[in-house]
C-alpha cells in the first residue's frame, strides 16, 4: 500500500492509504457510530511539527479523546507524519504526539489534517475524556 489522492466531483482532493475507497476518511467502527471517540468542535490556534523539529501555528477544527482536526497553511505535511502538537483543553496546556491519517487540501495553500494521537500521558487523557463529555465550558483562544 501506498498513498493516494481521491478525487470526487465537488470535493476538494484527500490523501488516504492506497486501497481505500469511497473518497471517505478512514475511521474505527463501533457498533452503529461510525467514530470511536465524539468530536467537540473547537477554534484555537494550535503549533505543531514534526517530532524534532521548529513549530508552526495551525488552527484546530474540531477534538476528541483519540485525535484532533486542523487546518495547516503553506506546510508539507505527509500521511504518516508524527507530529507534536500543542492546544489548551479546559484551560491547560496539552502537548501529545499523533501520526497524521488523512489530509485534504482545502484550497491550494491549505490542508485540513487529521492526526490520530498516539499513547497520552493520564493527565491528558483525564482532560481530553472530561472536555469530550462536556464537564466544563469549552475554551477557545
Amino acid at each position: 500500500g501506498g498513498l493516494a489522492w481521491i478525487s470526487t466531483p465537488g470535493l476538494p482532493r484527500t490523501l488516504y492509504p492506497q486501497g481505500h475507497s469511497h473518497g471517505q476518511a478512514p475511521m474505527i467502527r463501533t457498533g452503529r457510530n461510525r467514530r470511536q471517540f465524539q468530536r467537540i468542535p473547537m477554534d484555537q490556534i494550535v503549533s505543531f511539527a514534526e517530532v524534532g523539529d521548529r513549530a508552526v501555528e495551525g488552527r484546530a477544527v474540531d477534538l476528541s479523546s483519540g485525535g484532533i482536526r486542523f487546518r495547516a497553511v503553506a506546510c508539507e505535511i505527509a500521511l504518516g507524519d508524527v507530529l507534536r502538537i500543542t492546544f489548551y483543553v479546559l484551560g491547560q496546556l496539552v502537548t501529545v504526539t499523533g501520526t497524521v491519517v488523512w489530509a485534504t487540501e482545502t484550497d491550494p495553500l491549505t490542508l485540513e489534517v487529521g492526526l490520530e494521537f498516539d499513547a497520552l500521558e493520564a493527565r491528558d487523557r483525564t482532560l481530553l475524556e472530561r472536555f469530550s463529555r462536556g464537564d466544563e465550558a469549552r475554551v477557545s483562544a
